[in-house]
């Protein structure tokens, strides 16, 4: 997702004006108007803002700006928490000590390192960012945040600079996820951890973990830019160049609930309760093991890349069918839950930044909202028609966005099971580029990816799309108790040759599309299927089989479930059978009836009525 300031700055960079008109029956339309000289506005320009209408079209519909600023407000004894906080603090009590809503983050920092510097740094940003400095506790029954004035912060370091490189590179990947999985206690804990490890001279690397009730994915983005300007201006001995925060998060806690109340709120809420009205409890997903009666979370993740044709024509897919990236993965992953489930009303949820207001960009807190995207895939569509209809879809949400997921939750009372969550039970997300180098001086910084892992997964199965300059990485967080990394790797190539296939022909009925590649093609309807044998032409079946246990009596002939015959074995219970059988004048050209399930029996059966 752009900012603001990055989505105007490239329209003002094409001298275009933007403004939205309502249309009865729809949502907002959006209409340009160029300003440039007809001479500037070629061809090119043209397609570019025609190509460029839908992206242009969620942004708005995300940034769903109000004329209701977010102001500061007096502090009280007692503060509410946000919705989405509420919500953390009654799981973090129904569950303590589970990390997964642990946010950990690692970098590498190769250079020369001021460790002061950096605890200047780290100290000066939880100054700044009150929600750092915040605990959370209940008072008179009701959770309120404490805020403390201020924190002697002290960063750890672990210095393993004595190891041998192999050593080194083992320790890293022991430490990080341990200490991405070390749960926080909300009522004590600074909710922000760090911890620098010491590699040698010229190489670090710091974890970051924070407790997702003061932080998202946005704020890990702000707390590494904030590091790498004041580092740079503390080095130099000059002061924060950093401009106070205008808002701290708990003004827009108490914004919000104040805001969501009379005409918003009901707007809001009966679009949901339309949107989502009978809608499916669960979606059915051929699992590797039975679902357990209580949800454990535990989790794994199977990261993926596509090419960069590949990504090239799915975006080029996007911008010739008026849609964005987003809804294209999400048409096509909708398609694979689909094509597995054959459920024709699919739910799937989602994150978005809500990051809809400019006072509150820069801060660190808890914002991001779930979205939760219902699509019919009824009556054959062609993979263009689903993907207007996941637009439509889309869009919608984007408009009624301002609605805590907790408080939806709370409106429509699902029925509650233990085994699964609530609404939907797989998520997708297109997230931001992940953060590129930063270089100070003297000093490299550099995203450490897959290096902090708390092993949870908080649904059943999360598809995660990333764009970055080489092309889509993918990534399946998925539930360990309900699926084997086979299952989840043959997804992935599920989900690969669809893609490829709906660039090539998007007119194509979702039907029709390849779900196997042509080597497992190959496999499974050539290599598989080549069981034809040479055998005598002057014996019958029954005696076939009598020869064979002659050549291997103790192999095993039969398997069902967990039992199995021996060759010999098989053959006695025939021949008991065919005795039977002859003893009721059971002869040549007597028919016999079988009734009988598969199993074991039913193979003794049609060998001792052969043998009769």
């Amino acid at each position: 997702m752009k900012t603001i300031n990055e989505l105007l700055s490239h329209l003002n960079s094409l001298d275009v004006k933007l403004w939205t008109e309502d249309i009865p029956g729809d949502t907002s339309e959006v209409r340009l108007r160029c300003n440039a000289p007809k001479d500037v506005l070629t061809p090119d320009l043209k397609s570019e803002l025609a190509q460029r209408k839908a992206e242009i079209l969620e942004f708005l519909l995300q940034l769903n700006l109000s004329s209701t600023a977010i102001k500061p407000v007096s502090r009280t004894d007692n503060i509410s928490l946000s919705f989405a906080q509420q919500r953390l603090w009654f799981v973090d009590r129904l569950e303590p000590g589970n990390p997964f809503y642990n946010q950990p983050a690692a970098l590498r920092l190769t250079g020369e390192l001021q460790i002061d510097i950096l605890e200047q740094s780290l100290q000066e940003i939880i100054r700044r960012h009150e929600i750092l400095r915040t605990t959370f506790t209940t008072v008179a029954r009701q959770t309120v945040q404490v805020i403390k004035s201020e924190v002697n912060f002290q960063l750890l370091v672990i210095d393993i600079s004595n190891l041998s490189p192999i050593e080194k590179e083992a320790k890293v990947k022991q430490l990080a996820p341990q200490e991405a999985r070390y749960p926080f206690d909300l009522e004590r804990d600074l909710l922000l951890r760090v911890k620098l490890l010491k590699c040698d001279r010229q190489e670090h690397i710091i974890l970051f973990t924070t407790h997702h009730i003061v932080s998202d994915g946005w704020s890990t983005g702000i707390l590494i830019q904030e590091i790498a300007t004041l580092y740079q201006a503390f080095l130099a001995g000059k002061p924060s160049p950093l401009p106070e925060l205008p808002i701290q998060y708990v003004d827009f806690a108490l914004w919000q609930r104040d805001y969501l109340q009379g005409e918003t709120l009901e707007t809001q809420k009966n679009y949901w309760l339309q949107q989502l009205e009978n809608a499916p409890k669960i979606l059915e997903l051929p699992t590797d093991h039975p679902r357990p009666a209580t949800q454990t979370f535990r989790g794994a993740k199977y990261s993926f890349n596509l090419s960069q044709e590949l990504s090239a024509a799915l975006n080029k897919l996007s911008q010739q069918q008026g849609s964005t990236l987003f809804m294209t993965l999400l048409a096509a992953f909708e398609t694979m839950l689909w094509r597995y489930t054959g459920q024709e009303d699919i739910v799937v949820g989602t994150t978005i930044a809500n990051r809809n207001r400019a006072e509150i960009e820069g801060l660190i807190g808890f914002f991001v909202n779930t979205l939760v995207l219902r699509t019919s895939l009824t009556g054959e569509p062609s993979f263009e028609e689903l993907l207007k209809r996941v637009r439509e879809v889309a869009l919608g949400a984007y408009a009624h966005q301002d609605l805590p997921f907790e408080l939806l939750v709370e409106q429509l009372r699902p029925e509650r099971h233990l085994s699964y969550t609530p609404l939907f039970q797989v998520m997708f997300v297109l997230q931001n580029a992940p953060m590129s180098a930063l270089e100070l001086p003297g000093l490299t910084l550099s995203t450490l990816e897959g290096e902090s892992d708390t092993s949870t997964s908080k649904f059943d199965l999360t598809l995660y799309m990333t764009e970055t300059e080489s092309g889509l990485e993918g990534c399946f967080e998925y539930n360990t108790d309900l699926f084997e990394p086979t299952t989840i790797t043959r997804m992935v190539g599920h989900l690969q040759t669809m893609l490829e296939a709906i660039v090539a022909n998007p007119q194509q009925r979702l039907s029709e599309l390849p779900f196997l590649t042509k080597p497992k093609q190959q496999q499974l309807l050539v290599e598989w299927n080549n069981t034809q044998v040479n055998y005598s032409q002057d014996q019958c079946l029954h005696q076939l089989f009598e020869a064979q246990v002659e050549k291997t009596p103790d192999a095993i002939a039969v398997v069902f479930e967990d039992e199995a015959l021996t060759y010999t074995q098989l053959n006695q219970k025939a021949n008991q059978l065919a005795h039977y059988l002859k003893s009721l004048e059971v002869a040549s050209g007597v028919l016999v009836g079988i009734c009988i399930e598969p199993s074991l029996e039913q193979v003794v059966s049609l060998l001792g009525i052969l043998k009769a």
